[in-house]
């Protein structure tokens, strides 16, 4: 029996996540974290039984114990409860799918808990990958990527060494207006871009996919996790999703993992790793599939790439602006407030306005949150 927690239980992740815990009858929860979904996770809280629940809201969090007063179960909330669930000491591996910075700290805590990360949370690795890594080889905790790229990468290194790699070949959809051009994206509506093609995720996620934002950072988790240098990672869009990632070796070979879009299949080769299981849905028909077609993403266009492959290259505290500027970006545009292609206005500001700290601390990574935040709020 296998002992996890769950951060972000009702999200896109978490609630797949339970889904595998549902189907693998060897794994216990004994701590699930939510922001304000109350009534989804006291449902998740009656199926699995956890000892102890985090709630962002003091006031749900009130609500919540009131409903579940009938159970064995402690409710807590706010980041101390965060980080109690992330520490809670039964539990052996931690998925952090909460969305956004805040996953930061509770990621932290469970590392120097002695707990191995399942990571599904971009912004960790993006903005604080210098503590991270550091921290997890010292403490001899396992990071296991949860994304499917990462997952992919992650099961293409299988028996490998990793000062063989050559390059990674990180892939991308393309989002839903691959092979629009910059003006046919002025009068994009919220209801647009959330049309992911492939995939379905939670809507930030899906909006940085139409951006390539996602596939940036994605390019900035990826150097943390396997430790290459950003001119070893090529970004190529594979339209089909098929191949979910590929890495070439110095001798030029190339491995790739392939499969359907499914994230139960990564979210449950990081619970088990090294083995792997038995999961049942769709399958790849390769000759019904006909082909997988390739091509190089258009960077004049989408711009959340390039935007992060230049916050990549300078580094440090430069990694937080791209990232906070992004999230708040997204959420006006969620909201209505500003248009598709302002997100990247807004994160360009930010970059260049930005005093670069060159090796920040995690209370810096959080004050430069912070003041991008505010900068926004004050200009937009």
């Amino acid at each position: 029996m296998k002992t996890i927690s769950i951060l972000g239980s009702t999200g896109s992740i978490g609630t797949q996540t339970l889904e595998v815990v549902e189907e693998q009858k060897d794994l216990k929860v004994a701590a699930l974290a939510a922001g304000s979904n109350i009534t989804l996770l006291e449902r998740q809280i009656r199926k699995f039984h956890p000892s102890l629940v985090a709630v962002w809201e003091e006031k749900k969090a009130k609500e919540l114990r009131e409903n579940v007063k009938d159970l064995n179960v402690k409710v807590v909330s706010g980041m101390e409860g965060l980080l109690e669930a992330a520490t809670v000491a039964e539990a052996e591996i931690v998925v952090t799918a909460v969305v956004g910075m805040i996953g930061i700290r509770p990621t932290i805590a469970a590392i120097e808990a002695g707990k191995d990360i399942a990571l599904a949370n971009k912004e960790t690795l993006v903005t604080a990958g210098h503590l991270i890594m550091p921290l997890a080889r010292e403490h001899g905790v396992q990071i296991l990527p949860v994304d499917s790229e990462h997952s992919a990468i992650f099961q293409s290194l299988n028996g490998e060494r990793r000062d063989k790699i050559g390059k990674i070949l990180l892939t991308a959809s393309g989002g839903p207006f691959r092979g629009r051009k910059r003006g046919e994206l002025e009068n994009i509506q919220v209801e647009d871009a959330l049309k992911h093609p492939n995939w379905s995720m939670g809507q930030k996620i899906t909006i940085d996919s139409a951006t390539l934002v996602n596939k940036g950072l994605e390019v900035i988790e990826a150097k943390w996790l396997f430790g290459v240098g950003l001119d070893q990672i090529q970004v190529v869009v594979q339209p089909q999703s098929v191949i979910h990632s590929m890495v070439e070796f110095e001798d030029g070979a190339v491995i790739a993992q392939l499969g359907t879009p499914d994230m139960k299949l990564p979210i449950q080769y990081a619970l088990f790793y090294p083995e792997r299981r038995f999961l049942g849905g769709k399958r790849l028909d390769f000759a019904q599939l006909g082909q997988i077609t390739f091509e190089e993403p258009d960077m004049e266009t989408f711009l959340g790439l390039p935007l992060a492959m230049e916050a990549a290259r300078k580094g440090g505290s430069m990694t937080t602006v791209f990232n906070a500027a992004n999230e708040r970006a997204v959420s006006k545009f969620l909201r209505r407030k500003v248009s598709f292609l302002q997100i990247y206005d807004m994160i360009s500001e930010c970059m260049e306005r930005h005093h670069l700290i060159e090796n920040p601390t995690l209370d810096q990574i959080l004050e430069t949150e912070q003041e991008v935040y505010d900068f926004i709020e004050s200009r937009w």
